[in-house]
């Protein structure tokens, strides 16, 4: 390989280094961006409740059914 060549190689070696480092810094960016915003997927009725507003809660401590118990996840 004469001189040329391997310059050139280096100068193109540089400038994908360059792009792939501006990419992943960009991304990075935008995805912190992202979980600095605030959550705008808010129930209708819950939009009038402020926040630290105690709510009513209703729990059923029935020990004697002969069902199991259910548990709801949320995903």
């Amino acid at each position: 390989m004469n001189e040329i060549t391997v310059v050139l190689y280096l100068v193109m070696f540089a400038v994908v280094v360059g792009m792939s480092f501006a990419f992943m810094f960009t991304t990075m960016r935008a995805t912190l961006n992202e979980f600095n915003k605030p959550s705008r997927n808010m129930h209708p009725e819950m939009k009038d409740v402020k926040n630290g507003e105690e709510l009513l809660v209703f729990s059923v401590d029935d020990e004697d059914d002969d069902e199991g118990d259910i548990i709801i996840v949320r995903k």
